[in-house]
């Protein structure tokens, strides 16, 4: 599920307002704060800004106003109902949902302050604290610096393989989510403590309680919005101890998929995804690419769980799926390879079935193996 990005920064809010008084921003403490910021931002992500990052308060009715832009820009009308009716297909979203409004719910819900790469400029949201927007600006300040460095339009536009989108979305996130931890928590080094990852996901997990849209979405929305600073912050830990610690996964050295960003070793090792073509067919109206993770959606929706596990590899070696506008409604066809036989047989094991018996009414689910 493509997304705009959502500063989602919960896990870090108990090293951020950690002796904060809580009180508004105007226009005048946003700028104060922004450049107190940029020292230690630069020190963290070892990038130095090429211009001091500009910014500017907004009302949430302006804020509400440039989401919904980006997300028609991003998502078009014909996109939006071509994911609408391929994930109402693939069982993850029901019949009733209004995806484009639920979407713009979410991203508006408790947001303190954003950048836009557009502008190139960090914005403050009126009636947020210090504290909270303080967490928020070392981590959108981060993007301000990638912003800088980084051709984020064209990482970003994988318009035909989501699944490579939101291994690019990972990389960036995760990047900003450990860099913004050294600017809170300067000196020490929680993401090395063997114990602060459990901690990381338990406090995303209750901070999800507190956030009644979130809480109500279906699970790919919230697996969509949550994985690149999970897993994207997991897979730089990962990286930072590597011996290419010196350096950032950036360009060729992206990883290219979910499997490769939830499992390094693949990454490691040159795993690269099988690029599914499909011939040119007038009928076709929406394809894409699910990936690993959004296939593990799929089989924690079949088993009727709230969490996506992600411990070992399902073999996934490539996929896409197309949907097909027919006198009879919408139709899926879903092609995915596998690395081996034995993976092969483990997901129509876990899923031919389950697919077939969730079916919707009128629509009958076919498996098959080549």
């Amino acid at each position: 599920m493509r997304s705009l990005r959502w500063p989602l920064l919960a896990a870090m809010t108990a090293f951020a307002c950690r002796g904060e008084a809580r009180q508004a921003t105007g226009q005048d403490a946003l700028a104060a704060l922004v450049d107190s910021l940029r020292v230690p931002v630069e020190r963290a992500a070892g990038l130095s800004f090429k211009t001091p990052p500009a910014s500017a308060m907004r009302s949430r009715e302006q804020v509400r106003a440039y989401l919904v832009a980006k997300l028609d820009e991003e998502l078009p009308p014909e996109r939006m109902r071509g994911i609408e009716t391929a994930y109402r297909l693939f069982g993850l979203l029901p019949d009733t949902l209004q995806l484009r409004g639920l979407l713009l719910d979410l991203y508006t819900e408790q947001v303190a302050g954003y950048y836009d790469p557009d502008s190139a400029m960090l914005f403050g949201v009126e009636g947020a604290d210090r504290s909270q927007l303080r967490l928020v600006l070392a981590h959108e300040m981060i993007h301000a610096l990638q912003g800088q460095h980084l051709p984020l339009d064209s990482i970003l536009s994988a318009r035909s393989n989501n699944d490579r989108l939101t291994a690019a979305q990972a990389i960036l996130e995760g990047q900003a989510t450990l860099a913004s931890l050294d600017v809170l928590a300067p000196g020490e080094n929680v993401a090395r403590n063997p114990e602060f990852w459990e901690l990381y996901r338990e406090q995303v997990r209750a901070q999800q309680s507190s956030m009644p849209v979130f809480r109500r979405a279906p699970l790919i929305l919230r697996e969509a919005l949550i994985f690149p600073y999970l897993q994207g912050a997991e897979f730089m830990h990962w990286w930072m101890q590597s011996p290419r610690a010196d350096t950032v996964p950036y360009g060729r050295l992206m990883p290219v998929s979910s499997e490769q960003i939830l499992h390094p070793e693949r990454y490691r090792r040159g795993d690269q995804p099988v690029e599914l073509r499909l011939a040119p067919d007038s009928g076709a109206v929406y394809e894409d690419v699910l990936g690993e993770n959004e296939i593990r959606v799929i089989l924690a929706t079949l088993a009727g769980s709230d969490e996506v596990q992600t411990v070992v590899p399902l073999g996934w070696g490539g996929d896409r799926y197309r949907l097909y506008r027919t006198p009879g409604g919408p139709a899926l066809v879903w092609y995915v390879g596998w690395d081996d036989a034995r993976a092969a047989q483990r997901f129509m094991r876990a899923a031919g079935a389950g697919l077939s018996r969730t079916a919707r009414r009128g629509y009958r689910a076919a498996l098959d193996s080549v």
